[in-house]
């Protein structure tokens, strides 16, 4: 088990990456909490990974609250050795057509709260322990109107640089995880039927290299590596887990004869 007696805590973790990650941490040994703003999938969660997982309510736009449950982890399994700040949002936001509103909520929850989801860990992590940040192929894609989306997880990218250089005195790694398009909730907007969604799914697989999405489980592999001690001198590093998209994206498909 390469998390064994470790504790960590997932931010997110009621539903599609965030969700696959505790239950491989479980399955690896951990305890593990997890935070999530539906109380209905925190439950749900519960029920099926067991009474050792911990599910605290919380928005991470809410400093307050993810400090407090922050606190509460540690109260029940004591200090942390890993936190996957993986919480985060999606949504289209085309130039000429985005109000401030919903530019700034993009930035707030996948840029800003995870600042403070680590700042609030803080006094709690271990020394040596692994601060994972989620990421995402956007950030270097440049794809038509996702300017706040591409702009928050670039910002991710940079700020895990700078945590990596304020932490690695205590011995504390932080990286990256980059996900490609997967199979998670993060497309139900774009397409709320099954049919819709098969589109989209075969539309996206056409742009990536290996002809598929994604799995969460296949990010929370990744997740786990970079949160355990086989990664042990890896620090300030991205990983993308997009079936080839950003490193050999000719290679997709769409453009095979």
């Amino acid at each position: 088990m390469r998390l064994k007696n470790k504790v960590a805590l997932i931010t997110g973790g009621n539903s599609g990456i965030g969700l696959a990650t505790a239950r491989l941490f479980l399955a690896e040994g951990a305890r593990v909490a997890i935070t999530g703003r539906n109380q209905e999938t925190l439950d749900a969660a519960v029920k099926e990974l067991g009474p050792n997982l911990l599910a605290l309510q919380a928005d991470v736009k809410d400093i307050a609250a993810t400090e407090r449950a922050v606190a509460q982890v540690a109260e029940r399994f004591g200090s942390l050795d890993i936190l996957f700040a993986n919480a985060g949002i999606g949504g289209q936001t085309p130039v000429g057509g985005t109000p401030l509103a919903a530019f700034e909520e993009v930035l707030r929850v996948n840029l800003t709260a995870s600042f403070f989801t680590v700042q609030a860990a803080l006094p709690y992590l271990n020394k040596g322990a692994s601060v994972v940040l989620n990421g995402s192929v956007h950030s270097v894609l440049g794809a038509p109107r996702y300017a706040a989306y591409a702009a928050s997880k670039a910002g991710v990218r940079s700020m895990a640089r700078v945590l990596a250089s304020e932490l690695s005195p205590r011995g504390i790694r932080v990286n990256v995880v980059s996900p490609g398009a997967a199979h998670t909730p993060i497309w139900s907007a774009q397409a709320p039927t099954p049919d819709a969604y098969a589109v989209l799914e075969k539309r996206l697989s056409q742009g990536i290299p290996l002809g598929r999405m994604g799995e969460a489980d296949e990010v929370a592999k990744t997740v786990l590596f970079l949160a355990s001690d086989d990664a042990s001198n890896i620090q300030a590093a991205e990983f993308f887990v997009d079936g080839g998209t950003t490193g050999a994206p000719m290679g997709a498909p769409i453009y095979r004869t």
